[in-house]
């Protein structure tokens, strides 16, 4: 790569991006500037985003050590918990539990305290150090804030020292300054997307609505959590365009989703996104926002695939095992990524003996199952390992008896070793163990398979 320096294509305005071809740029020298205490700028961000594929390393490199400055080698582990799935009268056009949705996902009104304390601990027992507790719907009735509050105090009796985050919408008035009443630390309000593109993905809401309920948590004494989706027909000015949003409203915490293609929604079958372009959006991110919580969110294992290891040398969080509605990566593989890549997760002493324990737990459990002494084994360390193996995890899917098992170190799952939830239930096609979605387009990722595990079932979650 043969430039001089960083300096931005134009001398547009901060916070501007102009639709023409930014000039090449130097990751080397944009990471020193960045570390020198000024991050990138918005043409700085496009001109990363426009990198060749050859040059994907010395991208990465350097935003590497931007990210060591800020978190070191830790990462920290999210959990999500679904407190009530479907039935949104919101028409996101990238969600499956959209208003009109033919998503063939779980739906249930909220879950209990006891069931949704239950499912934090699962979380917590494979290292996560902050609880997402999620509601579908446009936002929370009062009676909704106080309920979730006692979710949140039952969750933090036995374990204060956990992060809790709600997201439930849109906010309306003194409802953040009670959440943090009840002991939440943290609200999630994505953007999803610029400005100038949130009307082609969704109607029943502005994008000023959205930024306005994260100024809300934000001013209620809550930490804002705010991110974005990519691969939804966006353009990379527009990419940087919600970047700049996101860092004009001070967000702590940046998820980068990755579009999963619902079939059902109004993306379904939507394949944008390449591993090396979804690498190049999150270094940009970093060097914009060189001090933020940066995670590998939703979609990322369809879409990284097997650069997901690579990736947490640029992001410092990511989401373990299952998503709202699909299933994600065995917890094993993400623990896997963590401990091979030489992290260690936020908050645990020792993350490769947490590793172990959970492998051990789970190995028992399929003897059990299997009725055998020695058991089928599940992952393991290196590429051969199944579920855990990084090679052969890089769909949610993937893996045989291991991703599809669930449980954690304390409730393992309850499903026959390479039976699916789905398989179990008769619900979708199986090849070679592994569930598909119906009209995969050939020639393009597995979308990952809907959700019939963990909150609302009696099933485990992947984790």
């Amino acid at each position: 790569m043969s430039v001089d320096n960083a300096s931005p294509a134009t001398s547009a305005e901060p916070g501007t991006v102009t639709s023409h071809s930014p000039a090449p740029i130097d990751p080397d020298a944009l990471a020193k500037q960045v570390l020198a205490g000024t991050p990138a700028t918005s043409e700085q961000g496009l001109a990363i985003l426009r990198t060749a594929d050859e040059d994907l390393l010395d991208v990465v490199a350097a935003a590497a050590r931007v990210r060591r400055k800020h978190f070191g080698m830790t990462v920290k582990v999210n959990y999500l918990v679904n407190l009530k799935s479907g039935l949104c009268p919101e028409d996101c056009g990238y969600c499956s539990q959209r208003l009109g949705s033919d998503t063939e996902i779980l739906k249930y009104s909220w879950l209990s305290t006891k069931d949704a304390t239950r499912q934090a601990t699962f979380g917590m027992e494979g290292g996560a150090g902050r609880v997402c507790l999620v509601a579908s719907g446009r936002g929370p009735s009062n009676r909704d804030i106080d309920r979730v509050g006692e979710i949140t105090k039952s969750i933090k009796d036995n374990n204060p020292q956990l992060e809790v985050c709600a997201c439930l919408g849109f906010l309306k008035d003194n409802q953040a300054e009670r959440l943090k009443e009840y002991g939440v630390d943290a609200y999630n309000h994505n953007l999803n997307t610029a400005e100038s593109n949130y009307e082609e993905i969704c109607s029943t809401h502005t994008f000023e609505q959205r930024t306005d309920t994260v100024k809300k948590a934000k001013a209620g004494g809550l930490s804002p959590c705010s991110g974005l989706i990519v691969g939804m027909g966006e353009s990379d000015e527009q990419v940087i365009e919600a970047i700049d949003s996101l860092r004009e409203l001070d967000s702590d915490s940046i998820p980068v989703n990755f579009l999963i293609p619902f079939e059902g929604t109004p993306m379904e079958g939507v394949h944008h996104l390449t591993p090396q372009h979804s690498m190049r959006i999150l270094a940009a991110v970093r060097f914009m926002c060189p001090d933020k919580e940066l995670r590998i969110a939703g979609g990322r294992e369809m879409h990284l695939r097997t650069l997901q290891p690579l990736s947490l040398h640029v992001a410092n969080s990511l989401f373990l095992g299952d998503y709202l509605t699909s299933e994600g990566q065995d917890a094993i593989a993400d623990l896997d990524m963590i401990v091979d890549g030489g992290f260690s997760i936020l908050g645990q002493e020792d993350t490769e003996a947490l590793r172990d324990q959970i492998l051990a737990s789970k190995n028992a459990h399929l003897a059990a199952v299997n009725g055998t002494q020695g058991g089928t084994e599940v992952g393991g360390t290196g590429p051969a390992g199944g579920a855990s193996g990084v090679a052969g995890a890089g769909l949610p899917c993937a893996g045989g008896a291991g991703a599809q098992a669930g449980g954690s170190a304390g409730q393992p799952g309850a499903i026959p070793a390479g039976t699916s939830a789905e398989a179990a239930n008769g619900t979708a096609p199986t090849s070679g163990g592994c569930p598909k979605s119906r009209g995969e387009v050939p020639g393009t990722p597995t979308v990952p398979v809907i959700r019939r595990r963990g909150a609302g079932t009696d099933l485990p979650p992947n984790a």
